[in-house]
């Protein structure tokens, strides 16, 4: 199983509490995650993009670094894990993104791909005046396979044409192509999303929920499987976990409740009403999803909490749910929840065995 990191671009990671490690971001503190996460042999790192955050005493997220910029610093210091940034797609014309990703795989020399992010929260966009209404969420899914349309034209040809309902290009150009296929992920859980992550993903997170139920997301992976059967494509699904260890079960609960009683209930109500806006039933859909976690939990995935061994089982379960192509870790906190991975949770890890790590510094 593949090992990736969802690196701290935000401020407090995705822990939403005032107990939590609180720290803002900085090219510096990702610098060190990603640099140990290449050191102990993770396959990837992604950084998300948010535009605005959940406010609240823990100000969750109102400290955001910009995704492509960050991802090119960190592309420039580090020579063989993959990379992710996100293109939020409200935000700049198709054509632009494809420069920006060309870009980077100059920088990385091939080591770079794509996070499409449809958008769910109207006030990062309204903000700016650039919200295109409550019909986007019925057609945000079309809207973002035309996207990648006309950016793999791009990337394969170095022009585009493309004509359709909600791009027109006319001769569009870009040189360079990149030197390697570029990579996309998607991060759909809803019926229409997974449609969209099974025609033009190569891969979609398929995120959880609850603490210590490491097999929770299977129905959701089960979904990705029966699409790509549909449409030929291989698209592996990558799930999305927090990692709360420490030496004994006793000791990373202890860690976890603190972190619950802190929770930040402002910011946590702040993003659900935004997430209500969505009007999508589907039990997979971002609002119906934020309710799976239960009432006051301080974080929208599934937690993994126990022991160093505790946890390597329960990845171990995780490696074994078919459909699975990798995890994506977070953690309380980064540089030391990267250094507990690395040195205590993965050499128990027999999903990882016979991989090829460094000697982390």
């Amino acid at each position: 199983m593949d090992v990736g990191v969802f690196i701290p671009i935000g401020s407090n990671g995705w822990l939403i509490s005032t107990t939590s490690p609180q720290y803002r971001p900085s090219f510096d503190l990702n610098r060190t995650v990603v640099e140990k996460a290449e050191a102990f042999g993770f396959d990837f790192a992604l950084s998300m993009i948010k535009l605005r955050g959940f406010g609240g005493p823990s100000q969750f997220w109102d400290y955001n670094l910009e995704s492509f910029t960050l991802m090119a610093g960190l592309a420039a210091v580090t020579k063989r894990i993959k990379l992710f940034a996100s293109v939020a797609v409200l935000t700049m014309p198709p054509p632009f993104a494809a420069r920006m990703v060309s870009t980077i795989d100059s920088i990385s020399h091939g080591r770079f791909g794509l996070n499409i992010v449809s958008g769910w929260q109207k006030a990062e966009y309204d903000q700016m005046g650039i919200w295109p209404g409550q019909e986007f969420y019925e057609h945000r899914y079309e809207y973002c396979g035309e996207y990648v349309k006309i950016m793999r034209e791009l990337w394969e040809t170095g022009r585009s044409d493309f004509k359709g309902r909600f791009f027109q290009m006319d001769d569009c150009r870009m040189l360079p192509q990149p030197s390697a296929p570029i990579e996309i992920i998607c991060a759909a859980q809803s019926d229409k999303g997974t449609k969209f992550a099974a025609e033009y993903g190569d891969y979609n997170f398929c995120t959880s929920s609850g603490v210590n139920q490491p097999t929770r997301f299977a129905p959701s992976v089960t979904r990705l499987v029966a699409e790509t059967e549909r449409t030929g494509r291989d698209v592996g699904a990558l799930v999305l976990m927090m990692v709360v260890a420490d030496e004994t079960d006793d000791a990373a609960m202890a860690k976890w409740e603190h972190y619950r009683a802190g929770a930040d209930h402002e910011a946590l109500a702040w993003r659900d009403a935004q997430a209500g806006a969505d009007p999508n039933p589907d039990p997979y859909a971002t609002p119906n999803r934020h309710k799976l976690q239960g009432p006051g939990s301080p974080t929208n995935q599934a937690v993994l909490v126990g022991s160093y061994a505790k946890v390597a089982a329960m990845l171990d379960e995780v490696a074994a749910v078919p459909g699975v192509r990798g995890v994506m870790l977070t953690f309380d906190d980064f540089v030391i929840g990267m250094e507990q991975f690395g040195r205590r949770i993965q050499p128990l890890m027999k999903c990882r065995q016979g991989r090829d790590t460094l000697a982390a510094a």
